[in-house]
């Protein structure tokens, strides 16, 4: 019979990320803390590479900092761009109806 998956809060992770980081003797604290060695090097390995954001939640992307502000940036062209292309249109329109 398969084995339910836990499943941790991000506030867990950070604080085992940190105690880990505190104590030498990290295949103790995984004792104590009822999680797989593995699991723990995994958790270390995500918050040294995407920091603050590394634990984000379910079904949401992990992104370094850098990329959150490009994917924001992006989405603020994409609309100052749709704004313009509205403001060409109906600038032709106006044009074509004073030239009749």
């Amino acid at each position: 019979m398969k084995q339910e998956r836990k499943i941790y809060d991000s506030a867990f992770k950070r604080k085992a990320v940190e105690l880990s980081n505190e104590r030498s003797n990290i295949t103790e604290l995984s004792r104590e803390l009822v999680i797989r060695v593995t699991m723990l090097y995994k958790w270390r390995k995500d918050y040294d590479k995407f920091g603050v954001g590394s634990f984000p939640g379910k079904g949401i992307l992990r992104q370094t900092p850098e990329q959150k502000t490009i994917n924001e940036l992006e989405a603020k062209l994409k609309e100052v761009d749709l704004e313009v292309d509205i403001l060409k249109k109906s600038s032709v329109e106006v044009i074509i109806k004073i030239i009749r």
